[in-house]
């Protein structure tokens, strides 16, 4: 397995005062392909969990107003579902999402975090950046979210796309 040689911007940040999580990551594929990753549930099912962890999407609507129903299924089979809501888009540019965990029938679970996600894609050079800001409605949220360990297996889905992306 070929390395990559260059080495990829990524910056993880916490605003605890604004209830805040911001990525952001660059991607060695320009930015039309990019987008595709994080909105065709084809390719998101191919990367969007940390191994040993995979997506399997029940239902995608990428459209204003539409849903992204997936589950995240473990090694042994376990599913913990999610509920995207798309409620911006302007193609190749971003797009606002309201994010929460769910169940199998699409049902919002109140109990879990729930987030806004704005997520910016611009040009770097020939490579692309992704910009993702998560919005917590509360303190609280935002510490459950980085003790569910987000961060380690955002960082982990991420280098699951680096691999996708080079095998183009």
């Amino acid at each position: 397995m070929k390395k990559m040689s260059m080495t990829l911007f990524f910056d993880f940040s916490v605003d605890k005062q604004n209830n805040i999580i911001n990525i952001k990551r660059e991607f060695a594929a320009d930015r039309s392909t990019v987008w595709d990753c994080y909105t065709k549930s084809e390719i998101l099912d191919k990367w969007w969990m940390p191994l040993p962890w995979k997506s399997r999407t029940k239902s995608m609507d990428f459209s204003e107003g539409g849903k992204w129903h997936y589950a995240a299924v473990g090694p042994t089979g376990e599913e913990h579902w999610s509920i995207t809501t798309y409620v911006k888009i302007e193609p190749q540019k971003l797009f606002l999402a309201n994010d929460a965990f769910g169940d199998s029938d699409g049902n919002i679970n109140a109990a879990m975090p729930q987030s806004k996600w704005t997520m910016n894609f611009s040009d770097m050079g020939k490579n692309t950046l992704v910009h993702g800001i998560m919005q917590f409605p509360d303190l609280a949220q935002l510490e459950q979210t980085i003790a569910m360990g987000f961060k380690e297996g955002l960082t982990m889905a991420m280098e699951n796309l680096d691999a996708l992306l080079a095998k183009r």
